[in-house]
């Protein structure tokens, strides 16, 4: 596999991560202090637009695991088919509409849609690993090259969102210090101007970004497209019938490393979403650093993007299991942050936690496929289940941070949260505090128990890539 397919097929995941990031990081304070929507309908957009495009990955591992061979693959018909619906969608979620009533209703409609498109390219796209090569090293690396792209996608779409709304989240009465006995009059002081004005400085600088990002993303389909070749399934013998999907799916939840794999996973990517939905809302109301979040943002991002060459040279010396104790190392630093907030020490700690995400995102995508070759080995004269396998992780791992976004935003509506005001009570700040510290803490432990049973190990890999070439 050359160096310049692997780059192609990592940059075409680039664009769903540029969008995704900006969304993780500002959805939910765009929807609290742009749109202003009470919290408990901030919840309602985010967790279902998620469980929508949970639900779309059964889905679409359903219709994709039934479709046949094109001139230009099996699966790229479907990435090039959702793209430009997908940009649509994103640029209107991000779109104030003129209207007050009706403004929850748009906004979950083109969350959903966005959050389903979003699946319909992931799903074929992640699960084109398995047709690049025949090669576990080859893989491997296209998978640690990906990771790469998708975490500098991720810190694109970050920066790009972050510098360009900045000014939107900016009220010059709120960068003054306050004495602690603050006055009311302060306190509930609007620091953004009235909602209902779609035309305002707030609302075109969100849509500027939207715009921004939207010409990103039709790039790098551009380059996945023409740099990318799809390979038919190099193990399936003309005699092998293709699994149907329920019975496929059925055998997925009953192979144990990846019932092992995905409840792992899902607990540690929640704990990973609670915390980049909820960063900025922390620096902004909790940690008094309303004026370095974008910063902070980027720290994290640029710190996983550099990180993934180390992880991916890690996990080849001294195993993948190994390499997952690298994602605890978000756990005391943020802490440190919550309990003692300083401007030296957060950036200290989004530059650890750079470090563990990065880990987070590329050990699953790096243990899926060799789970893939698994159940392959034990299954022989069955094909099309590798799309079984990428859907349904992803609508686990999607559900699973839904519900946890539902219900932080939730939290915020049960304990007082004000769109727009300087500063918020301190039952919303204890909240933060903990959807920041001590709940992805919790979330990332039991993540990682539950790792220690997985049962692949290196040694077993190389033994399944030997029974495979044999099988071949």
């Amino acid at each position: 596999l050359s160096m310049c397919s692997k780059l192609c097929y990592a940059i075409g995941g680039a664009p769903n991560q540029v969008a995704g990031s900006a969304a993780s990081f500002f959805l939910q304070i765009y929807l609290l202090d742009i749109a202003h929507i009470t919290p408990f309908h901030a919840s309602l957009v985010l967790f279902i637009g998620k469980a929508s495009g949970a639900v779309t990955d059964p889905v679409a591992g359903f219709f994709i695991s039934k479709s046949r061979w094109t001139k230009i693959g099996r699966l790229m018909p479907w990435v090039l088919a959702c793209t430009p619906f997908t940009i649509i969608s994103y640029f209107f979620m991000w779109y104030l509409p003129p209207f007050v009533s009706g403004r929850v209703a748009w906004y979950v409609t083109f969350h959903c849609l966005f959050q389903a498109l979003t699946t319909l390219f992931q799903v074929p796209y992640s699960a084109l690993t398995m047709f690049l090569s025949t090669d576990q090293k080859d893989r491997d690396s296209a998978t640690a090259y990906r990771m790469t792209m998708e975490v500098l996608g991720t810190l694109i779409g970050a920066a790009l969102q972050g510098q360009i709304v900045a000014s939107a989240h900016v009220s010059p009465h709120c960068a003054v210090n306050p004495s602690v006995n603050t006055t009311d009059s302060w306190h509930d002081t609007a620091s953004i101007p009235d909602p209902s004005d779609p035309l305002s400085h707030q609302a075109k600088v969100y849509m500027i970004a939207a715009g921004v990002i939207a010409g990103v993303y039709l790039l790098g389909i551009i380059v996945l497209f023409l740099g990318v070749k799809e390979r038919d399934d190099p193990y399936a013998l003309n005699s092998d019938r293709a699994i149907p999907f329920c019975k496929g799916l059925a055998l997925t939840m009953k192979h144990g490393p990846y019932v092992k794999l995905t409840a792992s996973f899902l607990l540690i990517s929640t704990a990973v979403q609670l915390e980049q939905g909820n960063f900025v809302l922390f620096c902004t109301h909790a940690a008094g650093l309303r004026n370095h979040f974008q910063y902070l943002v980027v720290t994290i991002l640029v710190s996983a993007a550099l990180s993934v060459p180390f992880w991916q040279k890690f996990l080849q010396r001294f195993g993948k299991k190994c390499a997952a104790c690298g994602i605890s190392w978000m756990i005391p630093f943020a802490v440190m942050l919550v309990t003692i907030p300083n401007l030296i020490l957060a950036y200290f700690v989004a530059f650890i936690s750079g470090l563990s995400i990065a880990a987070s995102l590329l050990l699953p995508w790096s243990m899926l496929p060799d789970v893939v070759d698994n159940f392959r080995l034990q299954n022989p004269h069955g094909k099309g289940h590798e799309t079984i396998f990428y859907s349904s992780y992803v609508f686990f791992t999607k559900m699973s941070a839904g519900i946890g976004l539902g219900i932080s935003a939730a939290g915020l509506e049960f304990t007082g949260y004000k769109p727009g005001i300087c500063r918020q009570s301190d039952n919303v700040i204890l909240t933060l505090k903990l959807l920041i510290g001590a709940v992805p803490a919790i979330l990332i432990l039991l993540g990682l128990f539950i790792l220690l049973f997985y049962p692949i190990t290196e040694e077993s890999r190389k033994e399944t890539k030997l029974a495979l070439e044999e099988l071949r």
